[in-house]
């Protein structure tokens, strides 16, 4: 009687566990239980469809033309301080895009660092927008721009990545300086980013268990801001947000915890086994940083700046993670990048 009753329990929990770390499918726009696709989409040579957003002067009379990849929980109305008078001063396109499982872009359930890279090139070719373009990625946006230096350097005409996300266990990191900008985190985002690292079959149940706290992102944890982050999240409150219910409407694995476990993968190769991109100084690679930034820790991206003397590296001391949207400093990322 024992081991029916043994095997049915083992069984159960097996079952429980199966159903607890399986993620719901996504629900996919257009599909029939899924949201209505709402904006202008690629399709990519896998079948998937990339949806995007033009502004500025037309790619047409453009002089400049710029890719912006979003950051976590954003999608293509990411809205950049850049006033009308710069944008046609220099004459510059912008294109914005929803990364695969944001907003209304199909998910990708193979996504990787590789797959953002050629994600963004696809959808250059798709629109035409010429055999060279400048790129720019916020916070966890920027681990598509590491790949685009590594995969596709030859389309580039110049890249900034703006606080940046930084990879814990990327070998290039000294071990005490890896551990010692974890452990500048609080303790939940830390073991959000270890399971991501070492086991992420286990992911969609760590982000979605109630037992342990889990991303303070997520959970409205506003210790994680700096004093410069809630002035302007103050700021940005005042501001109608546009697209913000489309963001995870596909889900919040294929969106959000797809993003957090691709960025903290392990990689197939190292920042610093990059090289220059731009050896005749044709273009040019920035990394922005806030001084006062407590989600990204600064000295990891100093250490990689220093490793790479091709980056150009500009520390903003009063700036928070959101810098970019402060108008000047904007600015300066564009002019930077566009004007070296």
């Amino acid at each position: 009687m024992f081991v029916p009753i043994a095997v049915a329990v083992v069984v159960g929990v097996l079952g429980w566990a199966y159903q607890a770390i399986k993620p719901p499918p996504p629900k996919i726009c257009g599909s029939p239980d899924g949201p209505p696709v709402t904006s202008p989409r690629v399709k990519l040579t896998d079948g998937r469809h990339l949806a995007y957003r033009e502004t500025g002067v037309s790619k047409e009379e453009a002089k400049y033309k710029i890719i912006v990849v979003h950051g976590f929980n954003s999608s293509k109305d990411l809205s950049l301080p850049v006033s009308q008078e710069l944008i046609e001063e220099l004459g510059i396109y912008f294109l914005f895009f929803d990364r695969a499982g944001y907003g209304d872009s199909d998910p990708n359930p193979k996504r990787s660092v590789k797959s953002e890279a050629f994600d963004i090139q696809e959808l250059a070719d798709k629109l035409q927008i010429g055999s060279k373009f400048f790129v720019i990625g916020v916070s966890i946006g920027a681990y598509p721009i590491w790949g685009c230096l590594k995969y596709i350097p030859s389309r580039l005409a110049g890249a900034s990545l703006v606080v940046p996300l930084v990879h814990y266990w990327w070998p290039c990191f000294p071990s005490q300086l890896a551990k010692e900008g974890l452990k500048t985190l609080p303790v939940r985002d830390q073991w959000v980013f270890r399971i991501a690292y070492h086991a992420p079959w286990l992911f969609y149940w760590w982000m979605t268990q109630k037992w342990f706290p889990s991303l303070s992102m997520m959970s409205g944890n506003m210790s994680i801001f700096s004093q410069p982050d809630l002035e302007m999240l103050k700021k940005l409150s005042e501001i109608p947000s546009v697209g913000q219910e489309k963001i995870r409407q596909q889900g919040d694995h294929e969106s959000l915890h797809r993003d957090i476990m691709v960025g903290y993968s392990k990689w197939e190769f190292d920042p610093l086994e990059i090289g220059n991109p731009f050896p005749d100084n044709e273009g040019s690679v920035h990394i922005w940083q806030g001084g006062q930034d407590k989600i990204i820790p600064y000295k990891l991206n100093q250490y990689i700046s220093e490793k790479l003397p091709w980056i150009k590296y500009h520390e903003v001391p009063e700036g928070g993670h959101f810098l970019v949207f402060d108008n000047k400093i904007c600015e300066d990322i564009i002019r930077g990048l566009l004007l070296g």
